[in-house]
């Protein structure tokens, strides 16, 4: 069963990637304070990850934080370090924070999870944004397989 509106996100640990290296964080902490405009994609440097999602989130960051987001995120089942060499190469670094859920931790509590072993990726989280607001989750966009319409950083503007 996976989060939906109303419900708190669970407080899972994660690595961030920062200017000192990966460090550990609670998505308690991360997640739990403010207006923070979360999404989540399949894989780091993926073609529509890369070409699209992420982008959209650092080309629309500013209209974001000016409608309240205190905080963008970043989340996909890969190392801090690929996060953080993705932010790097995406110019995302100063407007999007890169979480790293390794182990697919955050995924599997948030119950969004997709099978990506046929394309040699394992277990990995769906695509999916949400806006989250002092803990609670106060809009939950979760992306039929394969598409890329709901989670968007434009229809999250909608949203707010």
């Amino acid at each position: 069963m996976s989060i939906s509106v109303g419900d708190k996100i669970p407080d899972v640990k994660v690595m961030v990637a920062t200017g000192e290296g990966p460090q550990a964080v609670q998505t308690g902490e991360l997640l739990g304070q403010g207006k923070v405009a979360l999404f989540s994609v399949p894989g780091a440097f993926t073609p529509t990850c890369s070409a699209k999602h992420l982008p959209g989130f650092v080309e629309k960051a500013d209209e974001l934080k000016s409608k309240g987001v205190d905080k963008i995120v970043c989340m996909s089942v890969n190392d801090a370090f690929v996060m953080d060499a993705w932010g790097k190469n995406q110019n995302a670094s100063d407007k999007v924070v890169m979480m790293a859920d390794g182990n697919g931790d955050f995924a599997r509590a948030v119950g969004l999870t997709m099978d990506g072993k046929g394309f040699g990726m394992g277990e990995r989280a769906q695509r999916f944004s949400a806006v989250i607001e002092n803990g609670e989750v106060k809009h939950l966009n979760v992306e039929a397989p394969g598409a890329f319409d709901v989670s968007s950083a434009e229809h999250m503007l909608g949203q707010l």
